[in-house]
């Protein structure tokens, strides 16, 4: 067992904390395959949402670099091997899940840190939070799908700017650009978001998974070929019990009674 991740069983959602607080939760190899576990155990218990967040001051500071200090190890480490082992796994990880994927950025997420915030699929920030692309200070590059997503999300010109110079942006300004859904008060930031995972939680969540994959289709397929993606989505919404309860909840005028399938 270990502390470096806390889970919270919500029924049919759950809430994971990075819980290495005394280093801004950066991550060691333990708390990897413990945030990676949790992850796996959701998915395959049928839940319907997970909610991210971060213990203490801080969401995440990406890579403990204590443990890739080139001064205690024989030779320099092999950070493609760090990549390929842990990140790259976890943004997969992430972006398969047929469910909502919500991060509350609780303070600083730099690094790979902030960088995980933007592989999930919706992301709220509390307004005295900062994203910070360390990497140039240490001579590496935006890792953990970094350099993939943010010029989607942004452009080349604002991608390169913020990988550049490493310049904290707040969570206001993240939001205004489009990096992030939403900047909320400090205080409201876990209230939104846990109401957020309920709802997803309880919603068509055949419907979001089938959502979520056709956006994340988007970035590489043509036209033709999404247009064929869609169709076969529907197909599947349209023999769902959710888009049947949906019509008949809305032509009863009641709330529907969702199941995810």
């Amino acid at each position: 067992m270990t502390d470096s991740i806390l889970v919270q069983d919500n029924g049919n959602w759950v809430e994971i904390t990075l819980n290495r607080p005394d280093r801004l939760n950066s991550f060691n190899d333990e708390m990897h395959y413990a945030l990676r576990d949790a992850i796996t155990a959701a998915r395959d218990g049928g839940k319907r949402a997970i909610l991210l967040t971060g213990a203490g001051r801080g969401f995440c500071a990406g890579q403990d670099l204590g443990d890739r200090d080139p001064r205690k190890m024989d030779g320099p480490p092999d950070l493609g091997n760090t990549v390929r082992t842990f990140y790259a796994p976890l943004v997969r990880l992430i972006r398969s899940l047929n469910f909502p994927v919500i991060c509350a950025v609780n303070g600083v997420a730099a690094g790979a840190g902030a960088n995980l915030s933007l592989a999930c699929d919706v992301v709220l920030a509390a307004e005295s939070a900062k994203f910070i692309q360390s990497f140039s200070k240490v001579g590496l590059i935006p890792d953990t799908g970094g350099s993939w997503h943010l010029p989607r999300l942004l452009g080349e010109a604002r991608a390169k700017g913020l990988a550049f110079t490493a310049e904290p942006l707040p969570a206001q300004k993240a939001e205004d650009w489009g990096l992030i859904w939403k900047a909320l008060p400090d205080g409201d930031l876990m209230v939104e978001a846990r109401a957020m995972a309920e709802k997803f939680a309880n919603g068509p969540t055949l419907g979001l998974g089938l959502t979520k994959q056709s956006i994340q289709a988007a970035a590489v397929d043509t036209l033709h070929d999404h247009l064929e993606l869609e169709a076969d989505a529907m197909k599947r919404c349209g023999e769902s019990a959710d888009y049947a309860e949906g019509v008949a909840s809305f032509l009863e005028k009641r709330a529907p009674v969702f199941k995810g399938e």
